[in-house]
């Protein structure tokens, strides 16, 4: 990208003092953070693009102009209207401004930025994870950091409503939203469901420079999408005009400007910013005429101080933008939009490619002589500030960063016992059910921080009795008219503010955004909760994006896939799961299981809800090789087919073992063939299978596996740890396997995918066949897709008879 020869970088402009209630902010200091912040962000770009060594040829990047569009709204945002309960999620790409800010504040090294997007530095993207400084949401994926600060300020309605909820301040949660993100239809659920929910104190300030990465936004699509945030119920807050220009209208021919640029196109105002000054005049001249006093309020201004001017809409005015978030003064959702020029103040301002454009070195240099930064004081957070005690005092008054860390956190919650009959057929979703009814029927501190979620599926995945018991939150009661009128009904739907079941419409992207919020809530709000989501598990696909962006921010909470596999065989392919086995596997952050038994699904769920609460190092346990110290969140995958219950198991290594992640359910005999491995409600055909098998073959062994990803991550840990030298690592599923003779064979079985179970040869080399299913199910009985996947008993006792009477591998 060229810099013409005529273009000319508009000076910083300066205002009038604003203030701010209680504290003196002298609009000056505000302008030069602003500059400061403008200089650091970009220099942090340019150093890891030109300065810093290449090791390879992908280019670093950065987003130069779309942080400069964005400047001044953080500017007044976080020097000026934040406190520090208020939660923000900065717009991905203004990530160098964020980072620019807690440098200058002290929160941030000078090493990470100058790794900026290297190896260990300040990240890409705000990460609470992964950065140092003071992230409370990360951003990344475009349109989830906005709606999560939807469900967060629920969320705060939630805790506050509560007896234990003393303590937290409200706070207002922010989102910095690019315009472009406003395509995500993520946004727009989330916005319904804020409506139904009566969102209150949520600011989404839109950065409407008009840009994307593609091109420039259609005509009057914001027109469109202003009438879609009052149906639901938010107040909008058009910031278009600067200072500079609402000066400028004021003057003799100010009208005839202003009507000029509400009509301009959006494409013809970025192009004509490019091009600079002399080509502003010279179109306005030739639009406008020579009409007197619009003509000499253009004479007026030299060439510089005319695209100064025109380019000192509403959200590049910092001035602007702090009377905005003055002007607020109530907690009723409110959308900004706020009017700016992509990559304002620098010579790439208005390119239509200046998305991931970057000025050249040239261009560089000559800009940071524009800006006034010495050589060699690159890095200085402070450098030419011509009032350096002045600012220094204004800034240990902002109140946004008086309290320093704003991260909170609260003492792990013990676990009641968690225990369940087994005398009985039940099938692994009405047990979860029984489970929580129970814990609805006592008085733990864990069932008062229980906050169960789900997407219009609340009846029918078992919550039922925990929602009578512990009925539905609002932050206004609402009867039940079926209670009312006495109507017969096994639901019973009483909203009120002591309501512990949040209800979400038919979306599953809330779902995960939601759970991602309320699985923060100790760090965000200093108050634990337990949240527990369930789900149809074919459709945890559909919110798989907000899953992996929850996991991703490290946010605690137990979703329930339920019914879940071909075993929901009358409804069909549609709502029958293959693939989410494997996306239990590979979701980092997430602990997934599968059981069988409700007594497996009751030692899990008491582990899982200490689990929740863990952060501790990531030293691997030598026995599995698993770092549970660290904790994480929980999948629990469940069916709706009752199984007969093994009886009361007491045992520690069966115990023990379903935590693992798998156990002997017939342990093999020392001249064993045979091994069948199952996961999930397959298991009465494994079983069965076995004792078919023992006719044919000796010492047949049932494994119960409770969680293959729980397994194969211990197993991979381990063989990372032999192959860095520590000979004595061994993962839980290699002592399981360890004393199978070598001739055994396996035959894994599982109601998905059957890679989940494939991998189990690979441990100690016996010859596996894996059985499951790759292709989508038809409607029918339990039995007829089990024949037709060959997964019933008959076909594994098939596949193992074959398998063992198969040709043997040449022994040396």
């Amino acid at each position: 990208m060229t810099q013409p020869a005529h273009r000319t970088i508009p000076a910083p402009d300066t205002n009038a003092d604003v203030t701010h209630p209680g504290i003196l902010t002298p609009q000056s200091h505000l302008k030069t953070v602003e500059q400061r912040l403008l200089w650091l962000s970009h220099w942090m770009i340019h150093h890891a693009n030109h300065i810093r060594p290449k090791v390879d040829g992908i280019k670093i990047g950065g987003h130069q102009a779309s942080s400069a569009s964005m400047v001044s709204i953080l500017t007044a945002l976080y020097f000026h209207a934040l406190r520090p309960e208020d939660r923000v999620a900065v717009k991905p790409h203004a990530s160098p401004v964020f980072h620019a800010i807690q440098y200058l504040m002290g929160n941030q090294s000078r090493a990470h930025l100058e790794n900026f997007r290297g190896y260990g530095g300040a990240q890409s993207y705000p990460s609470r994870t992964k950065d140092c400084d003071d992230v409370d949401f990360s951003t990344g994926s475009v349109g989830l950091g906005v709606a999560i600060t939807a469900f967060a300020s629920l969320v705060q309605d939630y805790i506050t409503a509560k007896a234990w909820g003393g303590g937290v301040t409200p706070g207002r949660m922010v989102a910095l939203v690019g315009d472009a993100e406003l395509d995500e239809g993520n946004i727009y659920e989330a916005l319904q469901e804020g409506w139904k929910h009566d969102l209150r104190n949520c600011w989404w300030i839109i950065d409407y420079n008009r840009q994307s990465l593609d091109g420039i936004v259609q005509e009057g699509l914001f027109e469109r999408i202003e009438q879609i945030f009052r149906t639901f119920g938010w107040d909008i807050v058009r910031v278009k005009y600067g200072a500079q220009q609402r000066a400028a209208f004021a003057e003799p021919g100010g009208s005839a400007l202003r009507h000029w640029i509400d009509r301009c196109p959006n494409q013809h105002y970025s192009a004509l910013t490019f091009m600079g000054g002399a080509i502003w005049r010279k179109h306005l001249m030739e639009d406008l005429g020579d009409q007197g006093a619009v003509s000499a309020l253009i004479e007026r201004r030299s060439d510089t101080e005319l695209a100064a001017l025109m380019e000192n809409l509403g959200g590049n005015c910092v001035q602007t933008m702090a009377e905005a978030f003055d002007a607020v003064d109530h907690d009723r959702p409110t959308c900004f939009l706020a009017y700016t020029v992509k990559g304002w103040g620098t010579p790439i301002a208005g390119h239509k490619d200046n998305h991931g454009g970057l000025m050249n070195p040239t261009q560089f240099a000559a800009w940071q002589t524009h800006m006034g930064v010495p050589k060699g004081q690159e890095w200085e957070p402070l450098a030419a500030v011509p009032d350096l005690p002045g600012l220094q005092a204004f800034l240990a008054q902002v109140p946004f960063f008086a309290k320093g860390a704003r991260r909170h956190d609260e003492p792990q919650i013990p676990v009641p016992d968690i225990r369940i009959d087994t005398d009985r057929e039940i099938s692994t979703q009405a047990a979860f059910g029984k489970i929580l009814d129970d814990l609805s029927k006592g008085d733990s501190d864990l069932a008062a921080r229980i906050l169960t979620t789900s997407p219009d599926v609340t009846g029918t995945t078992n919550l039922g009795p925990w929602v009578n018991r512990r009925k539905l939150f609002a932050r206004k009661p609402r009867p039940d008219a079926f209670i009312e009128h006495r109507i017969p009904s096994t639901a019973k739907w009483e909203f009120t503010p002591e309501g512990q079941h949040l209800e979400l419409g038919i979306a599953e992207m809330n779902l995960f955004l939601l759970l991602g919020a309320a699985g923060l809530s100790h760090s965000l709000f200093g108050k634990r909760l337990f949240p527990i989501g369930t789900v149809y598990d074919p459709f945890v696909h559909r919110g798989l994006d907000a899953l992996n962006y929850a996991c991703y921010q490290d946010a605690r909470f137990m979703i329930v896939g339920t019914p879940s596999g071909i075993t929901l065989a009358p409804e069909g392919g549609a709502h029958q799961s293959i693939g989410t086995p494997l996306t239990g596997m590979a979701q980092d952050g997430l602990a997934a299981f599968e059981p069988a038994f409700a007594d497996e699904l009751a030692v899990i769920m008491a582990w899982a809800f200490d689990y929740l609460q863990r952060d501790g190092d990531s030293t691997p346990d030598p026995r599995t090789w698993l770092r549970d110290q660290t904790g994480g969140s929980v999948y629990l995958r469940l069916t709706t087919n009752p199984l007969e219950q093994p009886g009361k198991r007491q045992d520690d290594a069966f115990r023990q073992g379903a935590i693992d992640g798998a156990y002997w359910m017939r342990p093999p005999g020392p001249n064993c063939s045979v091994v069948i491995a199952y996961q999930g409600a397959i298991a009465p055909e494994a079983i069965a299978a076995a004792g078919l098998l023992g006719q044919h073959r000796r010492d047949v062994g049932v494994l119960a596996v409770t969680s293959a990803d729980r397994l194969n991550a211990g197993w991979s840990a381990a063989l990372r740890a032999r192959a860095a030298g520590d000979t004595q690592a061994r993962s839980h599923i290699e002592t399981l396997l360890a004393d199978l003779p070598r001739d055994c064979v396996i035959v894994t079985v599982i109601d998905g995918h059957p890679a989940t179970l494939a991998w189990l040869g690979g441990v100690h080399g016996h010859r596996t066949l894996a059985q499951g299913v790759e292709h989508f199910g038809q409607t029918g009985t339990i039995q007829d897709l089990y024949r037709h996947f060959g997964i019933d008993r008959q076909s594994l006792v098939h596949a193992a008879l074959a398998l063992t009477n198969g040709p043997r591998p040449i022994r040396n």
